[in-house]
């Protein structure tokens, strides 16, 4: 892609700009991070102030609510929002950047209608209800069931790592609605839902962290009754809109954090020459080296949203790359954050600590490595599957 802006750009990020200063120093100050009503309450107060704005959904087509800006102009929004210290989607990311861009791509007429304008509006949360305790990288061996009733789906089974299940309003569910034979493969009898999380039968039980924190739960359904309008796509066809759902997931949701990663690594070279470790050679490689490698995933980010929006949307595997490489080079961030701080690097009530040890889930979320390895593998490098 061009990587030079247009006057029409330079626009935009200037018009940006002085939105954020006029508005971010009104904001109220952020809740405690254990208060997850207050956070969810902040959260979405701060993606009203972006849909009054203009700013909300603004990649999204303009059907489905957006703005439907040029990948570079919401990568100049990421720039600006991260480098002007705005608050980050928060509770609200997995509307915002995995069911919303699903339904948008997958929903009908009315699905889309009924779920996007609340999303972008900021007055629903969303979770996901992907991973069960027996199917986690393995997702298509999952057991949660849905028998049809009529015009309803019966669910029973659990779901975990339901990031803000407690907060949120809608979840956006797989189950097996067909069983798993030897004439069917296990992926074909997958299930795209959305799940209201007030429905009778549905249990939320937090989920503590390494860092203290519970943004994550475990969700029980008990004979949950949904009705068969709110299936995205057809029945047991669940699994390719669970590609694309896992698409943006890898694909453009941790666009923003790489921005937030190349701010941290300029925080670590002031911090060094502070504290007097940037004497240290073997350090300043290691700094050098990560500067480098934030740069290239901020090129290989730019060329996965251009693509994105030259096959309609959608990512393509080049996320998986993404992925791969960057949850690797976090926690090699945060690894030197710890020998820049030293002694320091213990102490919890430390960003840099909570967010060392928020990184060692990266290898895990959205994915594991071994998944993406096998995508790039098999998608991109042409490779035979095992076995």
């Amino acid at each position: 892609m061009d990587l030079t802006y247009t006057e029409e750009e330079e626009a935009f990020r200037a018009g940006l700009r002085e939105w954020l200063a006029k508005v971010l120093p009104g904001l109220p100050p952020k809740p405690d991070p254990g208060d997850w009503p207050a956070r969810r309450a902040y959260d979405l107060g701060w993606q009203r102030m972006l849909y009054d704005a203009g700013y909300a959904g603004l990649h999204w087509p303009v059907d489905a609510g957006g703005r439907g800006a040029t990948p570079t102009q919401h990568l100049i929004f990421l720039e600006e929002t991260e480098r002007a210290g705005a608050p980050y989607v928060g509770a609200n990311f997995v509307g915002l950047l995995h069911a919303g861009p699903t339904i948008a791509a997958e929903g009908t007429p009315e699905q889309r209608a009924r779920w996007l304008p609340p999303i972008l509006r900021g007055e629903e949360v969303w979770c996901q209800g992907f991973s069960e305790p027996d199917a986690g990288s393995d997702l298509a061996s999952l057991r949660t069931r849905a028998v049809r009733d009529g015009d309803d789906y019966v669910i029973t089974g659990s779901k975990i790592w339901t990031s803000h299940a407690e907060v949120a309003d809608w979840c956006e569910l797989l189950v097996r609605t067909r069983p798993v034979s030897d004439e069917v493969p296990k992926h074909r009898g997958i299930t795209w839902l959305a799940l209201p999380m007030d429905a009778p039968g549905v249990t939320v039980r937090p989920l503590r962290t390494l860092a203290g924190s519970t943004e994550f739960a475990e969700v029980f359904l008990d004979e949950v009754r949904v009705p068969a309008a709110n299936r995205v796509g057809a029945e047991n066809d669940g699994w390719r809109v669970t590609m694309v759902t896992l698409s943006f997931e890898r694909g453009t949701a941790f666009v923003g954090e790489v921005v937030a990663c190349r701010r941290v690594l300029g925080e670590l070279a002031r911090e060094a020459r502070a504290n007097g470790r940037w004497d240290d050679p073997s350090l300043r490689r290691r700094l050098g080296r990560l500067n480098a490698e934030f740069r290239a995933l901020w090129r290989l980010t730019q060329w996965n949203v251009s693509e994105s929006e030259r096959t309609g949307g959608v990512p393509g595997v080049g996320g998986s790359v993404f992925k791969l490489r960057y949850s690797h080079a976090r926690q090699e961030l945060y690894d030197t954050a710890a020998e820049v701080l030293g002694p320091d690097a213990l102490d919890l009530s430390r960003e840099w600590t909570l967010d060392r040890l928020s990184s060692l889930s990266y290898t895990i979320a959205a994915g594991t490595s071994q998944i993406q390895q096998n995508i790039v593998a098999e998608r991109i490098l042409g490779l035979p599957k095992n076995g």
